[in-house]
């Protein structure tokens, strides 16, 4: 698991708040965002409580200010440590897979291994919403596969090229 370390001013002032595992509401710890350090692992912090609003996926370095992770204001509330080490609740999957949620009862991917062939991801299922392509290889996170989220929905062998 990874650490992480919010501050409530710009660069690494004011009071702060260690954190090391996913954590939906940050307001009891800190009124505002200031600045952060991510020490380990990769992070995405939410705008809102319980995982929601904007997201901002940090990797390990230090953030001074809000603008240093794109961020819109010093407004953050809840963050999740990415599971980049093929952790966590496994499937395996040899055909196309219209609906991600009913086959495996999970609507995330946070890493995967694709063994054989090439296969698309969709964020939605019913091969619906974006987009992502993924060939043979291992992805750690799925800002590998160029992903803003962790959602899936559906997955398609590709057959021809």
């Amino acid at each position: 698991m990874g650490k992480i370390v919010f501050f409530e001013d710009k660069n690494f002032e004011g009071r702060s708040y260690e954190c090391s595992s996913d954590c939906p509401d940050l307001r009891s710890f800190i009124n505002t965002c200031g600045s952060v350090k991510v020490e380990s692992g990769c992070w995405v912090l939410y705008e809102r409580c319980d995982y929601g609003g904007f997201q901002y996926v940090l990797s390990p370095g230090e953030y001074p200010e809000h603008q240093q992770w794109m961020g819109f204001n010093d407004t953050i509330n809840s963050c999740r440590s990415i599971n980049n080490d093929f952790d966590g609740q496994t499937a395996e999957c040899d055909e196309d897979c219209p609906s991600v949620f009913e086959a495996f009862k999970f609507r995330e991917f946070h890493s995967c291994v694709v063994t054989d062939g090439a296969w698309v991801l969709f964020e939605k299922p019913d091969y619906h919403g974006q987009q992502y392509f993924l060939d043979q290889g291992e992805y750690h996170s799925y800002t590998a596969w160029g992903a803003g989220t962790p959602t899936a929905g559906s997955l398609r062998m590709v057959t021809e090229f």
